[in-house]
């Protein structure tokens, strides 16, 4: 996921402080949304052996599947991005989402 360990002292309000025995030991801060993102679409492309763009169809709706469960589309310019990494147009992106849920 990209996060970053911390002493407990240096950690914010947006990071996550883990404690053993009621006593902090270890805080993480987590990366940016869109910074995983672009993590998770990386990896993706790690599985499929080949640039998200050169998939075929089932392929790239399978891509959208996954990341949709993942959330990735409630994050500003989702879409935009997944379309880009995909080689394909934010409307092809509705309509993959919109098959799926009609499914």
């Amino acid at each position: 996921m990209g996060g970053r360990m911390l002493e407990p002292g240096e950690a914010t309000d947006d990071d996550v402080v883990l404690s053993w025995e009621g006593r902090p030991v270890v805080a993480v801060r987590l990366p940016a949304l869109s910074e995983s993102l672009e993590r998770i679409l990386a990896d993706l492309e790690r599985r499929h052996g080949l640039p998200l763009a050169e998939l075929d169809r089932g392929a790239k709706q399978s891509v959208v599947r996954n990341l949709e469960a993942r959330g990735a589309f409630a994050l500003r310019h989702g879409v935009e991005t997944v379309a880009s990494a995909l080689g394909v147009s934010r409307f092809t992106i509705y309509n993959y989402l919109n098959r799926e849920g009609n499914a």
